[in-house]
């Protein structure tokens, strides 16, 4: 898997993600001119895509009537100290993406709670929440 960007005008980055053209962009007030999704914006795309791939390919292995995820989610940055169910502590900001899920199907409700846990495990959200490693090399 390959992502290649480059910069543009302004705050604009062109993105070539496989096959597949996008650009990024800052909203106006963040002085962008909002031509395209925020680097967080397709953070939170990507792990709602993934979620929601992930519980159809769940649903569908277990032959379940899943006809439409939805998943609304949005990041904030809070202190520490508000954060009563995170390890950091003092100071320090801590980022809360939330995340609300919601199934369409004939479905029970024992199969709508796990079907939200399967979609807490999807790869991205996986990647998210371990130990993750980025090593830049200037080339």
């Amino acid at each position: 898997m390959t992502v290649t960007a480059r910069s543009l005008k302004n705050l604009q980055v062109e993105i070539q993600a496989s096959t597949h053209p996008l650009i990024a962009d800052e909203p106006l007030h963040d002085g962008g001119e909002d031509m395209g999704p925020s680097p967080y914006d397709l953070l939170l795309s990507s792990l709602a895509a993934c979620k929601v791939m992930t519980v159809h390919l769940y649903a569908r292995r277990k032959q379940w009537p899943v006809e439409t995820v939805s998943i609304l989610m949005n990041h904030r940055k809070v202190a520490a100290a508000e954060c009563e169910d995170c390890e950091t502590t003092g100071a320090a900001k801590v980022d809360i993406i939330d995340c609300e899920i919601s199934f369409e199907g004939d479905l029970t409700a024992a199969q709508i709670q796990r079907l939200a846990e399967i979609a807490d495990r999807c790869p991205v959200h996986r990647t998210l929440t371990s130990e993750t490693k980025i090593r830049t090399a200037v080339v």
